[in-house]
């Protein structure tokens, strides 16, 4: 059974998402997500002052078993991608949702948020994606 903590929001595509208190969000994979991927060895991740939009695809990560597209939850300009993930890829897998966090964003719209996953709803979800 995968590790969902409670205060984090989900999306369909596994992402995690972190409220901050500065009005910034964290954005990260899930445990589901990176034990499906297996041994991470590489990820790519966006430039700060990117701008994107929710559902478009703005890092990789690279794994023995494939490499995956790492979606935008919300619309927002990347502020801070995790540097450490460069040097260390293995921390998506050892600690999917503390070191391992991989951009963070600023909200164009923070209502966006509010469309996310809660953990029973992600739960929920991937639990149906097995069957």
């Amino acid at each position: 059974m995968s590790n969902i903590p409670n205060t984090l929001k989900y999306t369909k595509t596994h992402e995690w998402v972190q409220s901050n208190q500065d009005g910034t969000v964290t954005v990260g994979i899930s445990d589901h997500a990176q034990d499906l991927l297996g041994d991470v060895v590489y990820v790519e991740l966006p430039r700060a002052g990117r701008k994107a939009k929710a559902g478009e695809a703005c890092a990789v990560v690279e794994s023995v078993k494939a490499a995956s597209d790492i979606y935008c939850p919300i619309s927002g300009e990347i502020i801070e991608a995790n540097g450490a993930l460069s040097d260390k890829p293995e921390l998506v897998n050892q600690d999917a949702y503390g070191q391992a966090w991989m951009f963070r964003i600023k909200p164009a719209d923070p209502a966006e948020l509010n469309q996310l996953l809660d953990a029973a709803a992600y739960a929920a979800f991937i639990a149906a994606e097995a069957h």
